[in-house]
Parts: C-alpha cells; structure tokens; sequence
C-alpha cells in the first residue's frame, strides 16, 4: 500500500469533495479556480498524445490543447516523480489565480482528479524566449522593436508583481524559459512554482533552499 506524505494528504484535505461536485468549467467550493474533470482534460489534449506534447520541465509535462468551445489551453500535468511538483503546484495555483495582468500567463483552470494534477494556461503559440534567443535562425525575427516590447513587457510584469498587485511577489526563477509570447510576441512571466509572497512592508527575507536555475 502506497503511504501519502504529510504534504499530500493536506493537499487533499484541502480539496476534498470540491473535485466530485465539479464538471467541465464550473467553480468549485473553496477554491477561485475553475475546476475541470479528466475526461475533458484528455479529450481536449487527444489523450496527452506526444503529437501535443509542448515540452517537459521539473513539474512535469506540458500538452497543447482545444476546450469544445474552440479555446487554445496549454495543460501541465503534474510528475508522479517530480520532487518538488506537489508543493510548487500548490504554490502556483494559490498565487496566480489571484493575479492579474497582460504581462503573467494566465492561468484558465485546474484538474484534481486522485493522482491526477494539472494546470491549465491559455496557449502562448510563439513559444518561449528562449526559443528565440538561442536558435541562431530566430534571432534575425527579434529586430530592436520587438525587443524593447519585449523587455518593457517583462519589466512591467516584474513591477506589478514587487509593488502594484494586491499581493508582493518575488519570482526567484526568471529566466528566458519562462518568459511566453503571444501570437503578438507580446511577453508573459509563467511559471510561480517557486514564487514566495512577502509582506506589506517587508523588503528582505532569508529562504531555507536553493530555488532558480
């Protein structure tokens, strides 16, 4: 018999009932989220199929996919493996479901079926920064307007996060990977799974490991 870790049966704690009582797009008990079921999850990414297959990271891996109404949504799934996932998916769904600017993804729902743990985000088609920078045939596509777009997008993201948004948030991960363009190559911050929340008149703080890349 598998033994849940203490972080894992608080999490389910924190979500029990809310899951059974919600269908494709309603609110849920408890949470700002919207929460989807599997079913609809599976469907919408051709059953997690490797053709929409986006990418993989530390949480786990990243499918496109299309909700019924023809909406575009980018799904991440949680790792079994993943060390981290459990808490920086916690993390991630508190934090940016109550954030909103045109400069963070947006985050359009969530899926907690069992083991079953996903995020879902609207679907950035020009990828990540990264993809640009580091791809010597791309580089030629960011002329001097688009990066400026660019950087003043990421700067005014960073700066609702640190002082305007109802909540101080620190990042601790930015790095190109997370920076998504939209299909106007306008740049979205993603990835708050290791974001931490700072108080009102709180400017420092001491972190007990090692987080970013």
């Amino acid at each position: 018999m598998e033994v849940q870790s203490k972080t894992e049966r608080e999490f389910s704690k924190d979500f029990s009932g809310s899951v059974d009582l919600v269908g494709e797009g309603k609110q849920g008990s408890g949470s700002e989220l919207p929460l989807f079921n599997f079913k609809c999850v599976a469907a919408a990414t051709g059953n997690f199929s490797d053709e929409n297959k986006l990418g993989q990271g530390g949480f786990g891996p990243v499918y496109k996919g299309m909700l019924p109404g023809g909406e575009e949504i980018a799904v991440k799934r949680l790792s079994r493996r993943s060390g981290q996932g459990l808490e920086e998916f916690k993390n991630e769904m508190t934090l940016i479901a109550k954030l909103q600017h045109r400069n963070l993804v947006r985050l359009l729902g969530c899926c907690i079926e069992g083991e079953e743990k996903m995020l879902l985000y609207e679907y950035m088609p020009n990828k990540s920064l990264d993809f640009f920078i580091f791809d010597p045939a791309k580089q030629a596509e960011l002329d001097w307007r688009k990066r400026f777009t660019i950087i003043e997008g990421i700067a005014r993201g960073l700066l609702y996060l640190h002082r305007d948004s109802r909540l101080r948030i620190i990042h601790r991960d930015m790095k190109a990977s997370n920076i998504l363009l939209d299909e106007e190559m306008n740049p979205k911050i993603s990835d708050f799974g290791m974001a931490r929340i700072f108080g009102g008149d709180q400017n420092e703080a001491n972190t007990t490991r090692v987080v970013g890349t």
